[in-house]
């Protein structure tokens, strides 16, 4: 299963994480990741 952590900013598509998973649960290092990437975004 293929999964991508994405927000939507100024009507536009950020992506900040793409992985592929092989349980139903997300990973918490990709849920991580992808909110560190999203603040880095945010303070630049």
């Amino acid at each position: 299963i293929a999964r991508v952590i994405f927000f939507i900013h100024n009507n536009k598509i950020v992506l900040l994480h793409g992985f592929i998973k092989k349980t139903q649960q997300t990973p918490k290092e990709d849920i991580e990741l992808a909110l560190t990437r999203k603040t880095t975004f945010m303070t630049k």
